[in-house]
């Protein structure tokens, strides 16, 4: 399932990251990398905050889709 689709509090572990090779790298510069635990902090004007790896990112709902949980 999407990251999208987690509710604030929750956590998983990443399992797939998709898009094209540049989103993905993108992507995992920012930590998102399979194996990977994230959580759900909340939902901004259609940006979604997660922690992961120690660290509080923002992302937009678009790019949430992209990474399965």
């Amino acid at each position: 399932m999407p990251l999208a689709m987690l509710k604030a509090g929750e956590s998983s572990l990443i399992t797939r990251v998709g898009g094209k090779a540049e989103t993905r790298q993108f992507l995992e510069n920012l930590g998102f990398v399979v194996g990977t635990p994230v959580t759900v902090v909340s939902e901004i004007g259609g940006n979604i905050i997660v922690v992961i790896r120690d660290t509080r990112v923002a992302i937009s709902r678009e790019m949430a889709m992209k990474i399965h949980v």
